[in-house]
């Protein structure tokens, strides 16, 4: 095993076709064209090797071909940026780069309730699908009540998730309907395009496949509203595991992000929700996150951004409360939620001349203008597979 490893020269993935990340890294090496194996934990070298290395139990996780770890998928999309330079995933130019990391992020983390709620509220309805697709990593053997039964025993651990996330029964309908809108955008601009900018996949749509595919396209419940309700977005998650980028359905559509550095007209909509649902989150994460810097001028760099220094993949300052959409919303506070959209945020502020004019222009037509403008008190970044302080 070790030594087919070293010599394959291919990436590992470690991963699950349920695992929402998973589903992120997987079509992005898809449409990358790189050369993989995807394996699952029930592999004896996931509890020998990987899990000790990054100290997570955890998915997904990548290996190189020399043995090196990468356990966050925006560090592997630029691990692999870094040394297979085509084709590019990332736009070369500025406005399309910030709104395809901004879009991205919200996937990332922005739909991460509306995911777990549609996997978990509607439990009872796609049991035996769930426990079937929790088992698959655990158990390889033919015995399918075996499979079941290891699935279900970890079950339990995610499904209390929800209210860390803010659902509960007051707020389900009020994330149901903000899904739905968000839906309802993204299927007409997909009449339109085959990707988020155009012709071209983008880091903006390996976010978006994060919640809209393992959970939101596979999970009975929801597949069944995206197929019935937004029938474009579950095609994109076809065409997202799919390795050619060119489709039948837009034989017209240049393989390129559109020139001139444009955002297609029908991505507005789609921004205008990102900034008015996300807007409120990102406000009361921001605001807890400085006050707990500033509150603690000593921290050095390095230094775990997690409340009593507990080592999480998704970490927490404690809880935050905010309105949304006319509920009063509490939740844990979600520092990687804040690393993302700082990437995002950082490059909007760099932007110089007729770029800045364009991305300005563009947020007064979607409401973004407060969203970004949206300040750190201090950097932060990933380390050692865990979120620090710069």
């Amino acid at each position: 095993m070790n030594a087919d490893h070293a010599t394959s020269g291919r990436y590992t993935l470690w991963g699950s076709p349920h695992s929402l990340y998973t589903g992120k890294i997987r079509s992005y090496l898809v449409k990358k064209g790189v050369p993989y194996r995807e394996l699952t934990p029930n592999d004896p070298r996931f509890g020998a090797v990987v899990v000790p290395t990054v100290r997570h139990m955890v998915l997904p996780v990548l290996e190189t071909a020399d043995g090196r770890m990468l356990q966050d998928t925006t560090d592997m999309i630029d691990f692999i940026e870094a040394r297979h330079a085509a084709p590019a995933m990332i736009p070369p130019t500025p406005v399309q780069r910030v709104v395809a990391w901004l879009v991205g992020a919200y996937g990332s983390e922005g739909l991460l309730p509306v995911a777990m709620h549609y996997r978990w509220s509607y439990r009872a309805e796609q049991e035996e699908f769930l426990r079937t697709e929790f088992g698959r990593p655990l158990y390889n053997g033919p015995d399918r009540a075996a499979r079941r039964a290891a699935g279900a025993k970890l079950m339990g651990y995610f499904n209390s998730f929800l209210p860390v996330l803010g659902i509960y029964p007051e707020t389900i309908p009020v994330v149901e309907a903000a899904y739905r809108e968000f839906l309802d955008a993204l299927d007409a601009h997909f009449q339109q395009h085959p990707y988020v900018l155009g012709g071209h996949p983008s880091i903006a749509d390996f976010g978006l496949m994060a919640p809209l595919y393992a959970h939101l396209a596979r999970d009975p419940v929801p597949a069944t509203l995206m197929k019935n309700f937004a029938p474009n977005v579950y095609r994109w998650t076809e065409r997202m595991n799919l390795p050619g980028i060119a489709d039948g359905e837009f034989p017209a559509t240049p393989e390129a992000y559109p020139d001139g550095d444009a955002i297609p007209e029908s991505l507005e909509p789609v921004l205008r929700l990102i900034f008015q649902d996300w807007g409120p989150e990102l406000a009361a994460n921001a605001a807890l996150y400085n006050d707990w810097v500033t509150s603690n001028p000593g921290l050095p760099a390095g230094h775990m951004v997690s409340a009593g220094g507990e080592r999480k993949v998704h970490p927490t300052l404690g809880p935050i409360e905010y309105e949304w959409r006319g509920c009063k919303l509490r939740r844990a506070s979600a520092p990687q939620t804040l690393w993302h959209f700082e990437r995002a945020a950082s490059l909007a502020r760099a932007l110089e001349g007729d770029a800045r004019g364009r991305f300005e222009a563009l947020l007064g037509r979607t409401g973004g203008e407060q969203v970004m403008a949206t300040r750190l008190a201090r950097q932060m970044k990933r380390e050692d597979y865990v979120l620090v302080l710069a």
